[in-house]
């Protein structure tokens, strides 16, 4: 039953950093389709179209990494990278954003085990995150993955310390066999009903 529903939630979708030629209208497109709550938790307030459009066209040029869900073809959830120098601290910061249609679904879990494999390919030691204080599932996505966050000024901000990620590998494994399981499950089932059909004579031409 349990493979099932994740065969149901994951069969159509795929996870893939992209380029950056794709990066502008993908991202954009994608946090322009956020609702406003989603909007607010991702950038710690209300923002609009306009300033989003601008986003992405800074991430498209600054060397920021995403790392997107797709969903039938649709990028539909997105792990952005952004480069150390961007930040005054000198520590690459990450941030989320996942669309209403595909929550509670581990989408942000995928994508964050999957950032965390390509940080740690760039040879970064640590990541910042900064999440409102309104944004509860950010924050616990954030502790499951090691965050130390500390509240002040309206936001949690944390990091996190890649030398302690020993299961990242094995954990990008795991999403990785757990689509191509999914997409394997959702064949058979059509497989099984196919055969169903046919032995009893259904879905025949008259």
């Amino acid at each position: 039953m349990y493979l099932t529903v994740i065969a149901a939630a994951l069969a159509n979708s795929s996870v893939r950093t992209l380029s950056q030629q794709e990066e502008l209208p993908l991202l954009r497109d994608h946090l322009l389709r956020l609702d406003r709550n989603s909007r607010r938790d991702r950038f710690h307030g209300f923002m609009d179209d306009s300033f989003i459009e601008r986003y992405a066209e800074k991430c498209a040029n600054d060397g920021t990494t995403i790392i997107a869900f797709f969903e039938n073809g649709v990028v539909r959830g997105a792990a952005e990278l952004h480069p150390p120098d961007q930040s005054p601290d000198s520590l690459p910061e990450i941030a989320f954003s996942v669309e209403a249609s595909v929550r509670r679904r581990g989408v942000g879990s995928i994508l964050f085990r999957k950032l965390i494999t390509v940080a740690r390919a760039k040879g970064y030691k640590s990541l910042r995150i900064t999440t409102g204080a309104q944004n509860e599932a950010m924050r616990a996505l954030a502790s499951k993955f090691g965050a130390q966050l500390v509240f002040r000024h309206g936001e949690s901000t944390g990091t996190i310390d890649l030398t302690k990620q020993d299961d990242t590998e094995l954990a990008t494994t795991w999403v990785e066999s757990s689509l191509n399981a999914a997409r394997t499950v959702a064949k058979f089932n059509r497989a099984y009903w196919q055969m169903l059909l046919r032995m009893y004579g259904w879905g025949r031409a008259a």
